[in-house]
């Protein structure tokens, strides 16, 4: 109204100020500008100098200078021959503030604000924000909060400014108070209301959120149940109506559906259609509707869509299949027709990678089997995505295939690749619950420089082991597949550290291997290695690693006696009295020889290993659909020092089993055994069970045989010669020293391990709650099992048995993934089902940082 009031009275007003007669203007001044340049005013101002002023004229230059928007208010006056224009400029938005949105964030809000026109800095206009106002309440309607309000207020500053204040109050979204489903005779009210997302409020709600009314919802939810009645065969199904209704207070939903079933159609006959490209037997058979059966909009659908496929494998991408149904209402039947157009034979032109911001071009494209400048295959365009998928680089792949412009029979293949971590480099600081602290340098890449080479230096060390070593992999050595790696290393390990017999082993080495594509989903590896190995027993070495009794290695000084001294004599230690027996040999052979005993303790081992991979899986990292499966063999040969050999099978299965649940099968067996010279399979090559990877619940490497505790004497150390050495070590009297210097055992029985392996686990793979991107993090509900036999147990050792399914150690609980740029970050809860007497138990475990 005001813009109107200004526009009526400059027309009226001007003649009589000016005078009747019309004038020639000779110059322009405007007056009232701030931040308006003047040059923005002559751009829209229609008037010129030398131009005739008329009535026309103002009512003209008053319309054109309104629409820039800038101004409140314009008065066109004459100073002679000189054309007056005074503005007065709209103010400009200072501030902007904006509180109590939460289900939309403020940026997202500014952004809708800015792309409207208001934002900081710009002219402010009252209109604008007005209907702004209205679409944020539309937003939030659509998102079931039905009382939410928004308030705004202009507040006026200094220098022709203002600042906007935005209240939202958002209000509570709308809850599902019934849903109530009218017509339906052959399904239950209950079968029916199952199908929708749309609950109503259930002790769950509050974490899940499915009873907030959402418009989206509720229409994927008819669409649910349409198609619920027609994969039955009612194909006369129809929606009639759906009303929602709210409570006064607006925070309660009321849905009611109204539905008219119709009878069920069998199918009476099936035919092809269209241009035949593809022999028709081939055609039939992808057909999964059959003459008889009860019709099915979803194997009607199906079958179209692999018809479509199987065109686009023969290049027609462009090929269109459609499912026609011919009802016969009178007999309640229905002839299917499959209408093929395949259209044009369509050809790669061009390859394009999005995304790659580390991993080169040539890495993406070497995994390509659909070339460029061939004809198009949906198999080989799909195949190439799911290899992509499988290096492991990558969180997401996706693919689209774009039409040439110009062009009717050529399209350009686009695949996007989303990154994620694939090793790490530079210092680590991690933690392993079984090995503590872990520090270390080293640089492990999966993806070197995005070569997709594997790369990996490290130099780390914990109180289990010290590291150093360097290994590398190229997995296109050749440009047909076959890969090459190599690998040298020192390593230092203490197994009593992880829960395993009391010994220590210095190692160095080196190994080649090489790998041979198979098929597109299945490898064959060789490689060979030569390792030397040192083993150290401690003091509470294991009867099964060296024979006991045995003399303790440390002596203890506060036992130095003198062979002259007959008295008894007190110590800080005790009274010890007459050392009179001296150690001989054949006191400290009373049992059988252990391993060390038979086979040294030092040996040069030549390996050479054999593997066959196979994998389906769709991911390289926290796969959630396919399966992958291996067998190794590694045998050390007669021209080393040891002779043995391992078998070992690893399978893992993942199966959908709804659109957020998974189901994942694992199971890892392995036998081992000695042949040729060696006596029996070398103790530092069992294996174990219990922890990460195996049984969690269980501490590492727990489950299975237990070594038999060492005896071992506490040697004295005396002065036999009276010369101030100590020259002899003996036993003391039995009665004298009593509990002091008898025979002692060695510390708890240990895990030992064994010679076959056993292990199994079911998962099922769920989304956590409140987490947008799942991609990198995995979570499960899982049941492991598993233990370790041995087919030559000692006569002293516990929990040892031969394979018996009735010693299956179980757990059950619940574990998460995560991939961080420091490694995967994984921890679990678990409760033991079943134990055997020897087991340790572990509810948490976690390790972070120790993926190298």
């Amino acid at each position: 109204m005001k813009r109107l009031r200004l526009l009526v009275i400059s027309l009226v007003l001007f003649p009589l100020a000016v005078a009747a007669q019309d004038f020639r203007v000779t110059d322009i001044r405007v007056e009232g500008l701030q931040r308006v340049s003047a040059g923005t005013v002559f751009a829209a101002l229609p008037v010129q100098i030398g131009d005739t002023m008329d009535s026309v004229a103002v009512q003209s230059a008053t319309r054109s200078l309104f629409r820039t928007g800038y101004f409140a208010d314009i008065e066109i006056g004459r100073d002679g021959n000189i054309l007056v224009i005074t503005v007065k400029e709209r103010p400009a938005i200072s501030e902007i503030e904006i509180e109590g949105n939460k289900a939309i964030k403020t940026e997202d809000l500014l952004k809708g604000m800015s792309e409207n026109g208001l934002s900081e800095g710009q002219i402010f206009k009252r209109a604008t924000l007005e209907g702004l106002t209205q679409e944020l309440q539309r937003q939030y309607v659509a998102q079931g909060r039905y009382s939410a309000k928004v308030e705004t207020e202009v507040v006026d500053l200094p220098r022709n400014q203002v600042k906007l204040d935005i209240t939202v109050d958002e209000g509570s979204v709308a809850a599902i108070k019934h849903i109530n489903v009218v017509g339906n005779t052959v399904f239950t009210d209950q079968e029916l209301v199952d199908l929708f997302e749309l609950k109503t409020t259930g002790w769950l709600s509050w974490l899940n959120s499915n009873d907030k009314y959402s418009k989206e919802k509720l229409s994927g939810d008819i669409e649910r149940l349409e198609s619920y009645y027609r994969d039955r065969g009612y194909l006369q199904f129809n929606i009639d109506s759906t009303q929602v209704s709210l409570t006064p207070d607006k925070e309660g939903v009321y849905i009611t559906v109204n539905i008219t079933e119709g009878g069920i159609y069998t199918v009476s006959g099936v035919d092809l259609a269209g241009e035949p490209v593809v022999p028709e037997e081939q055609i039939r058979q992808l057909i999964l509707l059959r003459e008889g059966q009860t019709f099915s909009q979803v194997l009607m659908t199906t079958t179209s869509d692999y018809i479509t496929r199987r065109l686009g494998n023969e290049g027609y991408t462009f090929a269109e299949v459609r499912g026609i149904p011919e009802r016969d209402d009178e007999n309640n039947t229905v002839k299917v027709t499959f209408f093929m157009d395949p259209g044009k034979r369509a050809y790669v032109r061009r390859i394009d990678f999005r995304g790659n911001t580390k991993t080169s071009d040539d890495v993406l494209r070497r995994e390509m089997r659909q070339m460029e400048g061939g004809s198009a295959s949906t198999a080989r365009i799909e195949q190439s995505k799911v290899r992509l998928e499988r290096l492991g680089f990558f969180k997401e792949v996706t693919v689209e295939n774009l039409e040439v412009p110009g062009t009717s029979d050529q399209i350009d293949v686009e695949y996007t690749v989303e990154e994620q971590p694939s090793g790490s480099i530079g210092a680590s600081l991690g933690f392993a619950q079984d090995s503590g602290i872990v520090l270390g340098a080293n640089i492990q890449q999966n993806n070197w420089f995005g070569t997709g080479k594997r790369v990996g230096f490290n130099v780390s060390t914990s109180s289990y082991q010290t590291v150093y070593s360097f290994n590398y992999t190229d997995p296109y050595f050749t440009p047909d597949g076959v890969s090459r790696g190599f690998n040298l290393f020192y390593r230092e390990r203490d197994f009593e550290e992880v829960n395993v017999s009391s010994y220590t082993t210095d190692s160095f080495g080196g190994s080649v291997n090489f790998g041979y594509p198979i098929s597109e989903i299945s490898r064959l590896g060789f490689g060979v290695g030569l390792t030397n190995i040192s083993i150290e027993t401690g003091d509470q070495a294991v009867q099964e690693i060296i024979s006991s009794p045995r003399l303790r290695n440390n002596i203890d000084n506060e036992f130095i006696l003198d062979s002259n001294v007959d008295e008894c004599t007190d110590t800080d230690a005790g009274t010890i009295c007459n050392p009179t027996q001296s150690i001989t040999d054949s006191m400290l052979t009373t049992n059988p020889s252990g391993w060390v005993d038979d086979n040294g303790d030092d040996f040069n081992i030549l390996t050479l290993n054999f593997n066959w991979r196979e994998s389906t899986l769709n991911r390289g990292r926290l796969a959630t659909r396919g399966a992958s499966q291996s067998v190794s063999l590694e045998l050390s040969l007669p021209g080393g020092d040891l002779e043995y050999y391992k078998l070992t099978y690893q399978g893992q299965y993942f199966r959908p089993l709804t659109k957020n649940l998974t189901l994942r099968l694992r199971t890892e067996l392995g036998y081992a055994d000695a042949y040729g010279d060696t006596t029996e399979l070398p103790f530092f090559e069992n294996f174990y069970a219990g922890g990460f990877g195996s049984v969690r619940g269980f501490k590492r490497n727990t489950l299975g045989p237990r070594a038999t505790p060492a005896e071992i004497y506490r040697a004295v150390s005396i002065d036999s010669n009276n010369d101030g050495t100590r020259d002899q070590n003996v036993y003391v009297s039995d009665d004298a020293a009593n509990e002091l210097l008898t025979t002692i055992s060695g510390d708890d029985d240990d895990p030992f391990g064994g010679n076959i392996l056993i292990e199994g686990s079911a998962e099922i793979l769920f989304p956590l709650p409140f987490i947008k991107d799942q991609r990198s993090i995995q979570s499960s509900f899982f049941i492991d099992a598993g233990n370790v036999f041995d087919t030559d147990c000692g006569d002293g050792q516990l929990n040892c048995y031969d394979v018996d399914f009735g010693k299956i150690s179980a757990s059950m609980g619940i574990g998460v993934t995560w991939i961080t740029g420091f490694g995967p970050l994984t921890f679990s809860l678990a409760k033991a089902l079943k134990e055997q007497e020897e087991d340790e138990t572990e509810v948490f475990q976690f390790s972070l940082g120790t993926a190298f």
